[in-house]
């Protein structure tokens, strides 16, 4: 069985992290290093056109390391955990550059 991840500040953080809704509308993806596959999602959980969920492929393998969210949309993270703190995104296509 799999520890659960801890909160930057250290206290141990559940598999999943709360966010301020239950929808995911994804405001940006990015493709940082090229290689066809998303390694940035900007999510707006509740619908308010702000950002309040944070992912990242730190290591380019397309899964999500590191999960950040604002859950008071004042631009300091309120929790950070390792993993997709249970909100996996929607996986795309590889893209093609042209």
């Amino acid at each position: 069985m799999s520890q659960a991840p801890e909160t930057v500040d250290g206290t141990e953080g559940g598999e999943i992290v709360e966010t301020r809704g239950d929808e995911r509308v994804d405001l940006l993806r990015a493709d940082t290093n090229n290689d066809g596959r998303t390694d940035v999602w900007v999510v707006d959980t509740d619908g308010d056109g702000k950002a309040d969920l944070f992912q990242f492929d730190t290591d380019g393998d397309g899964k999500v390391d590191i999960t950040m969210v604002d859950i008071d949309e004042d631009g300091t993270p309120d929790e950070v955990v390792d993993g997709d703190g249970g909100l996996p995104p929607e996986q795309l296509p590889p893209t093609v550059q042209l």
